[in-house]
C-alpha cells in the first residue's frame, strides 16, 4: 500500500519527446508536480500544452524520456503492470465493445484484472447503481445516450476499485445535464477517498471538480493552484464587459484604460479587468460613452487561462 504521506504522484522535471518527421519534438519540457491522496487535480491547458502527454506516462503506458516519476510509490518503468492494477484509466473516446450488453461491458473488463466471477458480478452491481444505469443493464451500448455510454465507460475504469482515477476530457460532447450527471458521481468518488486526476477544457467543470490544478501551455507548467488562488493572483474580481459598434473598439480602449486594471480588446467587446464592475461601467458612462450593451461579471478560471495561454487557435 501506498504510505498516507506520500503523494499519488510525483514528477520531478518530467520531460517526453518524440522523433518526428520533422525531428525531435518535446512535448513536455520539464514539469514537476505533487498530487496528493484523495485530492482532485486538473491539468488544464490548449491543445498541444501537453497534457496527454503527461496523462499517458502518470498512466503507466508511455515511457518519461527524462526525469523522475513515482505513481503510488512506484517507478513506472519498473512497476507498469503494479500501477496499472492500481488506477482507473477513463479515455476521452468512449471505447466500450458494442457487441456486449452494458453489464457485459463491466464484467468482461473486470474479468481482465483476474478478479473472480462471484466478485465481479458484485462489483457489477455496484457499478450499475453508482452511475444510474441498473435498468440499463441489459441494453445494447448502441441504444444509450452520450451520457450514459460515458458514465459507463467511467464505471468500467472503476472495476478494480482503483486508489487514483485517471480522466481525459470527462465531459466533452455532452450536454449540460449529463454534464451535471457525471460531475456529482465524480464528486462522490471524491468523497470515497478515490484520488482524481483529470484534463478538461471547460473551466467551468475544473472550477467544480478540482481542488487544484496546473495550467500547462507548450509543454511547461505556467500557473499553479486551487481555480480561486489562480484567479486572485491573475485577473481581479470582476470583469465588466462593454460592446461598442463594430470596428470601435481599439480606439475606445484607451478613453478607459486608466478605469482598469487591465483592458483586453476583442474583436466584439472590450473586457474591462477591476475589482468594482459597477464603478467601473459608471465612470464609462460619466465619459459618455455609451456602449450597445454591458454587463459586470466575477472573474472565472477561463479569463486566468486566456491570459496565460492566449486566445489564438491552436491546431
Amino acid at each position: 500500500m501506498t504510505d498516507a504521506a506520500e503523494p499519488m504522484i510525483r514528477a520531478v522535471d518530467l520531460r517526453k519527446s518524440f522523433v518526428s518527421k520533422q525531428g525531435t519534438v518535446e512535448a513536455v519540457k520539464g514539469i514537476s508536480v505533487e498530487v496528493r491522496r484523495g485530492e482532485s487535480f486538473g491539468f488544464l491547458g490548449p491543445n498541444g500544452a501537453g497534457k496527454s502527454s503527461t496523462m499517458r506516462m502518470v498512466a503507466a503506458v508511455s515511457p518519461i524520456t527524462s526525469g523522475e516519476l513515482r505513481i503510488l510509490g512506484m517507478d513506472p518503468a519498473k512497476d507498469g503492470p503494479g500501477i496499472r492494477a492500481r488506477i482507473g484509466v477513463c479515455p476521452q473516446e468512449d471505447t466500450l465493445d458494442t457487441e456486449l450488453n452494458v453489464a457485459d461491458n463491466l464484467y468482461v473488463y473486470g474479468r481482465y484484472f483476474g478478479l473472480p466471477r462471484a466478485d465481479v458480478r458484485t462489483r457489477v452491481e455496484e457499478l450499475l447503481e453508482f452511475v444510474q444505469l441498473t435498468e440499463k443493464a441489459k441494453a445494447k451500448v448502441e441504444d444509450l445516450s452520450g451520457g450514459m455510454k460515458r458514465r459507463l465507460t467511467i464505471a468500467r475504469s472503476l472495476i478494480n476499485r482503483p486508489d487514483m482515477l485517471l480522466l481525459d476530457e470527462p465531459t466533452t460532447g455532452l450536454d449540460p445535464q449529463a454534464r451535471h450527471v457525471v460531475w456529482d458521481r465524480l464528486f462522490r468518488l471524491k468523497q470515497q477517498g478515490v484520488t482524481i486526476v483529470l484534463t478538461t477544457h471547460y473551466m467551468d467543470e475544473a472550477e467544480q471538480l478540482c481542488d487544484r490544478l496546473v495550467v500547462m501551455d507548450k509543454g511547461l507548467i505556467v500557473a499553479e493552484g486551487s481555480p480561486l488562488e489562480l484567479i486572485r493572483a491573475w485577473s481581479t474580481r470582476e470583469v465588466a464587459e462593454l460592446r461598442f459598434g463594430v470596428g470601435e473598439h481599439e480606439a475606445l480602449a484607451a478613453k478607459v484604460a486608466d478605469l482598469a486594471e487591465r483592458v483586453e480588446v476583442l474583436p466584439d467587446r472590450l473586457l474591462l479587468y477591476t475589482s468594482d464592475g459597477e464603478e467601473t461601467l459608471a465612470k464609462v458612462h460619466e465619459r459618455g460613452l455609451a456602449p450597445a450593451v454591458s454587463l459586470v461579471r466575477r472573474s472565472t478560471l477561463e479569463d486566468v487561462f486566456l491570459r496565460l495561454t492566449g486566445r489564438t487557435l491552436v491546431d
